[in-house]
């Protein structure tokens, strides 16, 4: 196998090198010059809202069923 310094084949590695660090350059400018940043209109809420939601949903009490906490996970009866 021959040596590619002695040779003179490191230009070609080079000039590899180049270019494609210039095809890098070329699709960052062209992808910055076509990119077209839409305005996006801000969205707001009514705040003055007359009308109230009822909740149908009672909290259970701790007192009607102990084994049930407040995330409904059933409890074991004994604590070891």
């Amino acid at each position: 196998m021959t040596n590619p310094f002695e040779n003179g084949h490191i230009k070609n590695y080079l000039l590899a090198y180049a270019s494609v660090v210039v095809i890098m350059i070329l699709f960052f400018i062209a992808s910055t010059l076509f990119h077209d940043i839409e305005k996006i209109e801000k969205k707001e809420f009514e705040t003055n809202k007359t009308q109230t939601i009822k909740s149908t949903n009672t909290p259970q009490s701790n007192e009607t069923s102990p084994k049930l906490n407040n995330f409904g996970i059933k409890l074991i009866d004994k604590t070891y």
